[in-house]
């Protein structure tokens, strides 16, 4: 028994429900949807920089992980040892080849590169352990080596790091956002079509395959939104990230939940026009990060009237209820 499947089989023998479910839980922090809702609370509520600045690290990032994975095919523990058993509840999100962790690399590029700007010590620390427990709750479930989740961590991480310089500075220099997600757009799209048309062996798993293309597409579709519309946000709309705490939960809840209403409903007219995968798959994404920077924050001002209003009163010398 070789290093890799040796520690998945220990921490296999040490398994408990309350386990079992607490790291079940966990693992969602390496997800889409939680890259997405913690990606747009930062740019919808707390600073647009930062905000772009995590979108950056987790579609560059993503793309990488996903290229590497259908580079080197790396079959999943339970499918390559089938004596070995997972963590039932864990197997729907166990898609694609294993090699490097996806939900390892998310972690360390969104949460960690939320502890990077922060500037709250405590905030910094419980970001850096949820990070780290995303990556060893990949192990604990079964779904991936450890091999899977060091690489996915180091892409991650590389990229968080590499990113944070050149977003700290994008107030003094706005162009270098729409020339990163220009490039980023480029790049993953590029990928996909050599994916998509590359000649493969005949052994290659048809699903995995489909889930690296789509994925591709996927991230170049939503950095393309993310080129355009950053400049377009910056000239035009220019939103106050600033609210009162009930309406920027309200602006969030509301926000993330047309997210999947506009995802929902796009998928069905964008496949009848441009396929289910591939264009069709970009397209979609390019609308959803476009309702993510552009549309949604049309409704900010009516969010952030009663911080105004409570200024103006504070500058009156009143109080908030005057």
């Amino acid at each position: 028994m070789d290093f890799n499947m040796g520690v998945l089989y220990a921490l296999e023998s040490v398994r408990q429900p309350v386990l079992d479910k607490l790291l079940g839980a966990v693992t969602y922090l390496g997800s889409e949807w939680a890259f997405i809702a913690i990606a747009v609370a930062v740019y919808w509520c707390v600073s647009k920089k930062h905000g772009y600045y995590l979108l950056a690290a987790g579609v560059i990032s993503t793309a990488v992980s996903q290229f590497m994975k259908i580079m080197c095919r790396v079959e999943r523990p339970f499918v390559r040892d089938p004596d070995f058993t997972i963590v039932e509840s864990a197997r729907a999100g166990a898609t694609g080849y294993s090699f490097p962790s996806g939900h390892s690399q998310s972690a360390a590029a969104v949460i960690g590169g939320v502890a990077r700007f922060t500037e709250r010590r405590a905030v910094r620390i419980v970001c850096i352990v949820l990070a780290a427990l995303t990556a060893f709750s990949r192990m604990y479930l079964g779904v991936h080596y450890p091999t899977d989740v060091l690489g996915g961590l180091a892409i991650g991480l590389v990229v968080m790091f590499a990113l944070y310089p050149v977003f700290e500075k994008s107030d003094e220099r706005p162009a270098v956002v729409p020339v990163v997600f220009g490039v980023t757009a480029v790049a993953a799209l590029a990928a996909a079509a050599y994916v998509e048309h590359r000649v493969w062996p005949q052994d290659i798993d048809a699903e995995n395959l489909a889930e690296a293309i789509k994925n591709l597409y996927l991230l170049g579709g939503s950095a393309a939104a993310l080129a355009v519309s950053a400049p377009i946000e910056r000239r035009f709309i220019r939103f106050d990230v600033q609210a009162p705490l009930w309406a920027q939960a309200l602006k969030l809840v509301l926000g993330v939940a047309l997210i999947f209403g506009v995802r929902a409903v796009c998928k069905p007219v964008v496949a009848a026009v441009f396929g289910a995968l591939g264009v069709g798959t970009a397209v979609r994404y390019f609308v959803m990060v476009v309702f993510v920077v552009l549309v949604w924050p049309l409704t900010f001002p009516w969010f952030a009237r009663g911080c105004r209003r409570r200024k103006a009163v504070e500058a009156k010398g009143g109080d908030a209820e005057a």
